[in-house]
């Protein structure tokens, strides 16, 4: 197994184990958040699917991006299966570029977003995507567990 395919698992095992704390959420509970600063359960998971898009395009770009016409602005909010179909075109765009790249490319590609603070290899933005993801599910499942909502199992 090459860097790419470690790559490829990571996200794949990453979004399997979200999709399982999002699928779990009761469909009244998609609108509680823990206080009025806060995400909504649902704004989050769009919040995750969106950002991927974003982190795809800036990997493209190999910067930030000056504008971001995102097409999931407009989108209302309903279930998470919704949510799941409207980004399936994004993500399977997203896993097949990861696929086109070679494992050189994981380290002779800089990303550059300098303003946000760094500048890294495309294998390190890579694996900050899948990160910012699993940060979010995490946050999911203390979410889940102030609204005393049984928390499904993600270590399978």
């Amino acid at each position: 197994m090459n860097s790419i395919d470690l790559i490829l698992l990571n996200f794949n095992e990453v979004r399997r184990r979200s999709i399982k704390v999002w699928t779990s959420i009761p469909q009244e509970k998609l609108n509680w958040k823990p206080d009025d600063e806060a995400m909504t359960c649902i704004e989050m998971i769009r919040h995750v699917l969106e950002g991927e898009h974003y982190y795809h395009l800036a990997i493209q770009n190999q910067g930030s991006l000056a504008a971001f016409d995102s097409p999931f602005e407009n989108q209302p909010f309903s279930t998470v299966n919704a949510e799941l179909e409207f980004a399936e075109p994004f993500r399977n765009h997203f896993i097949e570029t990861i696929k086109s790249f070679s494992e050189e490319d994981l380290t002779s590609i800089k990303i550059d977003r300098s303003d946000s603070g760094y500048i890294r290899s495309l294998g390190d933005m890579l694996l900050r995507v899948a990160y910012h993801e699993s940060v979010h599910t995490g946050q999911l499942l203390d979410y889940l567990r102030m609204a005393r909502v049984p928390r499904v199992r993600v270590w399978d």
